[in-house]
């Protein structure tokens, strides 16, 4: 396995990250500013990116909104790790396409627990039906491809997890912390905001198609079995 990249400037925050990980048998190599991370992500491939947000030289957005824009590198998962604890920051992070955000002050374990529900949810096995047809949507498993009336959709690596979990039963309500569960593989009090902001950009994404995923208020979201219209419409 190559090392995990650990982009962190500041010392004391690097060397304990960099401990845990190292505990729970990880390899990790870490880099403390910007220019520094991405010529090492040429060379190393590294499974996984922990990423502050706040370096010295460039913003941590804009290495990862450069890392999602180059094939070579955008299907790397980013875990951003930042003090910055707003709800905007949140959502922009997500949009630009990270896996999953972490505010300082953080639990060590909590964040190895993250990085390896992230690095098991890629390993995870192909589900059994490889293709699935909705009106005009198309997911084809094997390819990780996604359309919209046959004009290719792109989605992280945790938006077609959670697309797939919805759309593979339909008609099934998920709850927040089924779904957290599910694609993120882990639950915390807390976390189910962040449920909600990627099934946002999800409908965004799929643009007509997104309507099909509906919210049940109270309870979760479902992607519906057919399309209908609401009561009061």
């Amino acid at each position: 396995m190559n090392p995990i990249l650990i982009v962190e400037d500041e010392l004391d925050i690097s060397r304990l990250v960099e401990f845990h990980f190292k505990q729970a048998g990880f390899p990790v190599k870490t880099v403390m500013d910007g220019a520094s991370a991405l010529e090492h992500i040429k060379t190393l491939r590294p499974p996984l990116i922990i990423l502050d947000l706040m370096l010295p030289d460039m913003d941590g957005k804009d290495i990862c909104r450069t890392l999602k824009a180059n094939p070579q590198t955008q299907n790397i998962p980013i875990l951003m790790l930042t003090a910055r604890a707003e709800e905007l920051d949140r959502i922009i992070g997500f949009e630009l396409g990270a896996e999953d955000y972490v505010t300082k002050p953080f639990s060590p374990k909590e964040l190895v627990l993250r990085a390896k529900a992230i690095l098991k949810r890629r390993e995870l096995p192909a589900e059994e039906t490889s293709h699935f047809q909705v009106e005009g949507l198309l997911i084809d498993i094997d390819r990780h491809q996604v359309w919209v009336y046959r004009k290719p959709v792109s989605l992280t690596h945790t938006e077609f997890k959670l697309l797939t979990t919805l759309v593979s039963k339909r008609g099934r309500v998920f709850t927040r912390e089924n779904l957290l569960d599910k694609v993120w593989g882990y639950t915390y009090e807390g976390y189910a905001r962040t449920v909600d902001t990627h099934i946002r950009r999800l409908r965004d994404k799929l643009g007509p198609m997104g309507e099909w995923i509906e919210t049940i208020r109270g309870v979760g979201y479902r992607f519906r079995e057919a399309l209908e219209l609401d009561q009061d419409e």
